[in-house]
């Protein structure tokens, strides 16, 4: 028996490093941004990717371990479906801000979207290490087990297609993964406020960057 194709999981990514943008949830203190990145941020709210990177780099020009600037261009890669290069980015700031759990976040879609679900898993876990109260990584880690579980659901219908129980298990996994309208399968979403204030001012590092810590 051949089952139908399984939805892909609704995986939420982080898009900014600022306090507030729709959707999202709010901090109650805004980081200080330089002049290029508030309008970077609305062309990529916008579309606008091509323009958005100019201003991202001509910040990068300026201070080229801006954590701000790099998180940015890393989303403006994931959005022009530059994974390499998007997951480059997000890998390195993973390495200099372990504290840092959007960086993770963005790195377990980027792996999701690529198939690459034990990564993926690893990635949210390091989330969730870095800050236990990072609600996106806790629901993106749920839509994946609610994927993997599909999977082996779906599995166990095509070998006993007589198992009332699986195919019930796999409905409701279905539905779990289940995505209105024609969203993609790796949704860009909010950004919790994970102590952004704090990122703007942590200090530029090298490639030697410092062990990771949890808040």
């Amino acid at each position: 028996m051949t089952s139908a194709p399984l939805p892909q999981p609704r995986f939420r990514a982080s898009r900014t490093l600022r306090a507030i943008v729709v959707g999202l949830a709010v901090c109650s203190t805004a980081p200080v941004l330089a002049d290029n990145l508030p309008d970077a941020q609305r062309l990529i709210k916008r579309g606008q990717y091509e323009q958005a990177l100019e201003k991202v780099d001509a910040q990068l020009r300026e201070t080229p371990d801006d954590a701000q600037a790099r998180f940015l261009k890393g989303v403006i890669y994931t959005e022009t479906d530059r994974t390499a290069e998007a997951i480059a980015i997000f890998t390195k700031l993973t390495e200099d801000y372990p504290e840092m759990p959007e960086s993770y976040n963005n790195l377990a879609v980027l792996y999701a979207r690529q198939n690459l679900y034990d990564k993926a898993r690893m990635a949210l876990e390091m989330a969730i290490q870095a800050h236990p109260t990072y609600a996106t990584a806790y629901e993106n880690l749920g839509d994946l087990y609610a994927k993997l579980a599909s999977q082996a659901y779906a599995k166990a219908v095509q070998l006993n297609a007589g198992s009332k129980t699986a195919m019930a298990k796999l409905a409701l996994a279905r539905d779990l993964t289940a995505r209105p309208g024609k969203a993609p399968a790796a949704k860009p979403a909010p950004m919790p406020a994970a102590q952004p204030a704090e990122v703007a001012a942590a200090p530029a590092r090298t490639d030697n960057a410092s062990s990771e810590t949890s808040r």
